[in-house]
This record gives C-alpha cells, structure tokens and sequence, in this order.
C-alpha cells in the first residue's frame, strides 16, 4: 500500500488544484481516492448534469468527505457519568440528554461549532459601503419560475428560530458611514451589541460563541429552548399548546409580544407558521388521547412535541429543500436522507433496512456524530443569511371573491413589510387573519437571492431583545450580516470555498457574468478577490439550474442537514414505535409535505386557492408533471 502511494503522489499532486495539496496529504489513500474522483467532476463543472445515480455518488463522496474533514468541535469534550437514555425517552426543554455519550450536547448555551478553522477578519472595507454598492435593492427581483413563495421566505426563519441566534455581550459596537456613502443609508450611524466571545478552554480554538437556542431539530421555536419558556406556552391541560381559538392565531400578552417558543425579530409569515404547526401539535395530542386514554398531560406532551418535530424535520427535508433546490437529482438526495434508496413504500412495509443508502438517515440503528459531538456551525449560520427572499410590500389577496385562473385569487391591497414585522405586525396580521396571510403568501413569488436585491427597508430595522420586546437602537441589517460573519472570524468567500474543498476563484469573471456586478465588485473590493465578503459571494455567484441558493451555500446544507438527523438518537435510535407511539409513527409517515399539514388543519385553503403540487412553490403554478421514468434513472435536461 505503502509503495502504491508512493507511485500515484507525483501525478495526483500535479492533477489536483494547487490550494489542496495540504489537505490531501493528511488523507488516507481511501479519502484521497474519492478526492480524486470528485475534484475530476468539479473541474469539469458537471455533477448536476450528471444521471440522477451518478449525481447522487458525487453528492455521497463529497459528503463522506466533509464529514472526514470539515467538522471541527469547539471548546473541549465534557468528561462524565454517562446518562441512560432509557431515562429520558423524549426531549428535553433544554436539549440536554440526547447524545447517549455527552448529555451537553446540542443543549442551550453550547458553543457553536465550525466547518474550517476560523479566520481572524478585519472590518475592511467598510460593511456600510459594501451593503450601499452591492448590496441595497434597487429594483425587486423576484425569483424565477414562480419557484419559491413568501411562504417559502417564513419557513427558513421559522426553522432559523428553531435552531440558532447568538449568545450577546453586553458592549455595544457602533458603525457610522463613510463619506462615500452616507447619503444612500437611511441611517448615517447605528449600534449593537457585539457577539459574546467565550474562552473555550480548549488549545486549538481559543475562543468561540455560543448559542442561546437548541440546534437539534426539535421545533423549539414553538416549544422554547429552555424550562422558562416551555411553561409559558403549556396550557398544561391534555399535553396542548396556547393559541387563540377565535383567530386561530397566537396568543398575545398585555405588551402584545406573541406567545410562542420564539419570538424575538419575528414577522408575520413566521407567525403564522408558528399558529399553525401550535394547531398541529395539538391535533396530535387529541388523536393520541383518543387512541390510548391513559397518558396524562406530561405523556401526551412529549410524544406530541416528538412527532410534530419530526413532522418539522420531514417537510424542511423532502419538501422546502426540493423547492429550493428543483432538481431530480436533490429530489433524489432528499428523499434518500428520509427514506433511502430502497423508497417510502419499502421503508412503510418492512421498516429501516440496510445503511444510510438503503434505508435513510431515519431509523438508524444509532445515532452518527463522526467523531465530533453535535453543534451548529458558524459557517451554517453565515449561509442561511437570506433576507433577499423578503418583498418590499406583502401581496394581499381577496378572499371572497371566486378564484381566479388556477386557482389565484384576486389582488386586494398592499401591505408594507414593515408594517409586519414584531409587535407591530402581530396587530397587523390580526386584522388580515390566518386563511388570508396564508393565501396571500402562497400566491407571492419571494425575492431571489441576488446581489443588489437586499430590501431596503431592512437597512432601518427595529430589533428586539430575545423576550421579543423592542430595542432602542435601530440597525442597518445588511451592514450587521457583514460585520458579524468578520467578527466571528467566518472565513470570506474564496477561504470558505477552498476549506470546503470547492475551487475557489480567481478573478471576478468565475463569480458572476452580470457586467454590472463585476464592475461595482472592482469598485469596491479592487482585483483582489481574496477580499470578497461570504455574503455578496454567495449572492453573487452563477447559480447551478433549478438551485435557489449557490453551490457554495450548498455544501453546508450538504453535510449539516445531514447531521441534524443521524446525530438525533429521536431520529434514528429512538424513532420507533415505543418513543413515538404506533399512532406518531403513523401520523409521521402519513405526512409528506406541508400541504398535508395546512389540508389536514384548513382544507378549504388547499381545495380552493392551492394549484401547485407543493405549498412552497406559488401556488397558481401547475401541478407537477407525472414523470414515468424511475427517480433514480433519470437525466437532467
């Protein structure tokens, strides 16, 4: 083996692209293999337009990959008494006492972790100049082929407050714009709290941040991330949740702060989304209390809280990704994460077979953290910054008039988006009403991720505190986005590329073709390409067919979505009948999309207004096309 290495170095090494040399040398021959193969396929451009099958290997290698070589813990392993995870057969307010092997793991309060090692940043240039030049929308760019819709835009939040938001310091930072630019920012000067650094204790990484919601994938932006919040949304009667009865929204408290896990810079599609999967979770509880009359209110709740997560978990996984990501071969990837290759009807008849390929991530025999205990990264959050999805006005649409073409209703006002977000827009979606919010945002294409498409408006934004009451101190978000990836030391665009194993640019023509981009990318950040900022490259970049976001933002997807199921013994090890109940299993196997779950709840919306086959596409769009070649036999066009 030993000879045989020696054989291949010279013409690997003088194959490969410079900028990993490094990282192939410390790979085992196995490893360096799969580089090979991949690396090949990525300097043709080509894997997307691979056969479904071959994409789908392409996509397994690069995973194999990052999960070898781009999880990096953060702070040291505790050492301690192992739990018993007999003991603790649902989740935990916290997120404590999931991994069988570390009870710290993915709870509030642990540090976030990395995919490269971080990168000490300077704030140049001034994020207040890159937010006004490439950033700032001039005209709104919706995105293409009705896609992606508002509702779309509110489910990536409402997962957002699911997992991560920053621990704060208590120092403020201010940023004032320079004489370039000032006239172009609605404000010439902001403050904020910096982002609490936290010595890690650990030789490597000295220092990192910490996140004040649970990772783990267990719909704490409904039920809180802690024992505090988790009180104040139980109605303790029946295992149920609190939510109005009269409008089916959420509840509110005498400073009209709605009451849910999560509320802190809300809006009111993530609102809505919130009211409804409350009603989810609630429906759950009655059908179980009708199935097996025993279970008190603590039983109840727990199972519910597992299934409706899990529900969470499947939609984002086999539906919003699929949206996002509108190819066969994602279509395929996707539904082999929850099902395997072997297919839902398999899977539904005889259970969890085989590995990871044939039978999914769900239902492993145990749960997989490779090695390094389970956190979000820092690099995830950098990716997920998607404020350009937001519209400057919300579409709404007449509901009592009869449906249009394809079933569209017709358009009745529009509302400001500013007049929807925090407590403001908690009034304001009470006068609008659920079925019309939800309608309306159906039938609006969301904005695409692109540069010069970052609302406005969002550049003299109210935040608020994590209770969700309002801050003093108005920001410029754009410019924030910027300063915090620099500030918490996330890699810019072409570092990021290169430690995700992905070739990194040389010159602005790779990033885009758009004239005007290169030209303002010249103006602010000269030739050096090195500068680019994570942000304006991923929006910047020429986007695969049918992807939403760029491939860059997709490798992170690729090996985190992953990890957020088969590091969870509730999806893999304690997915089964005895965790779950005969009934949730059934309740989450019956439910493919979120057009199940809004059918399941408001029939009358999906029978009169829904046309397209998915709710995260805009729904007057057509049905999918019934398509009789096999899945994973197809080719891309």
């Amino acid at each position: 083996m030993a000879f045989l290495q020696t054989l291949l170095a010279a013409p690997f090494y003088h194959f490969i692209h410079q900028d990993f040399h490094g990282l192939v040398s410390r790979m085992t021959f196995f490893d360096k293999l799969l580089f090979l193969i991949m690396h090949s396929v990525d300097k043709l451009g080509i894997w997307h337009r691979l056969p479904v099958l071959l994409g789908i290997i392409y996509l397994l290698i690069r995973r194999h990959l990052h999960q070898q070589y781009n999880l990096i813990n953060v702070g040291g392993t505790p050492v301690g008494v192992r739990f018993n995870p007999v003991d603790y057969p649902y989740r935990t307010a916290d997120g404590t006492y999931n991994d069988p092997f570390n009870e710290d793991a993915g709870g509030e309060g642990t540090f976030f972790g990395r995919n490269i090692p971080p990168v000490d940043q300077k704030h140049e240039p001034d994020p207040m100049v890159v937010a006004t030049k490439l950033l700032t929308r001039r005209k709104y760019i919706e995105t293409p082929n009705k896609q992606f819709n508002m509702i779309a835009a509110s489910w990536i939040q409402f997962m957002i407050h699911d997992w991560v938001d920053h621990l704060e310091d208590t120092n403020q930072v201010e940023l004032t714009a320079p004489r370039e630019v000032p006239s172009q920012c609605p404000l010439k000067a902001f403050r904020f709290y910096k982002t609490k650094e936290v010595p890690t204790g650990f030789y490597e990484i000295k220092t990192g941040t910490l996140n004040i919601r649970t990772p783990w994938w267990d719909g704490s932006s409904i039920y809180g991330s802690n024992a505090k919040v988790m009180g104040k949304v139980r109605t303790y009667k029946d295992g149920k949740l609190k939510i109005s009865k009269e409008d089916r929204l959420l509840l509110h408290d005498e400073n009209g702060i709605a009451i849910s896990g999560d509320v802190r810079n809300n809006w009111a599609g993530v609102s809505t989304l919130q009211a409804l999967f409350v009603k989810e979770h609630n429906a759950v509880c009655d059908a179980l209390k009708k199935e097996y009359h025993d279970l008190e209110d603590e039983d109840l709740y727990r199972h519910a809280r597992l299934i409706t997560s899990a529900v969470i978990a499947k939609i984002h996984t086999i539906d919003w990704t699929v949206e996002l990501l509108k190819t066969d071969t994602m279509l395929g990837a996707m539904r082999g994460n929850w099902y395997g290759i072997l297919g839902k009807k398999f899977k539904d008849t005889f259970g969890h077979v085989g590995g990871v390929i044939l039978g999914g991530l769900v239902g492993l025999k145990k749960p997989e953290n490779h090695g390094v205990p389970y956190s979000l990264t820092e690099e995830f959050v950098s990716v997920y910054r998607m404020h350009s999805l937001l519209p400057d006005n919300l579409l709404l649409r007449d509901l009592s008039a009869s449906p249009g073409p394809n079933k569209s209703p017709p358009l009745f006002k529009e509302v400001p988006m500013k007049n929807l977000i925090g407590i403001m827009g908690e009034k304001t979606l009470s006068e609008i009403g659920f079925e019309r919010q939800m309608v309306s945002m159906g039938h609006q294409a969301c904005g695409a991720l692109k540069l010069f498409n970052y609302p406005m408006w969002l550049r003299d934004l109210i935040p608020q505190n994590p209770d969700g009451t309002d801050r003093p101190d108005h920001v410029d978000l754009p410019a924030l986005e910027l300063y915090r990836d620099r500030e918490r030391k996330v890699a810019r665009y072409n570092e990021l590329r290169r430690g995700m194993m992905l070739i990194p640019i040389s010159k602005w023509e790779h990033l885009t073709d758009d004239v005007e981009a290169i030209r303002t990318l010249h103006e602010v950040y000269g030739d050096n390409v090195e500068k680019l900022d994570l942000l304006v490259g991923l929006m910047a970049e020429k986007k695969i067919k049918g992807f939403a976001i760029s491939e860059t933002a997709f490798v992170i997807f690729l090996i985190m979505a992953t990890r957020r199921l088969e590091a969870d013994r509730f999806f893999t090890s304690y997915f089964n009948e005895e965790t779950y109940t005969k009934k949730g299993i059934e309740w989450v196997n019956t439910t493919e999309s979120l057009r199940d779950v809004i059918h399941r709840h408001y029939p009358e919306i999906t029978d009169k207004w829904m046309n397209s086959t998915s709710a995260f596409s805009v729904w007057d769009k057509p049905p999918n096309p019934r398509n009789l070649i096999p899945l994973y036999l197809r080719i891309p066009h």
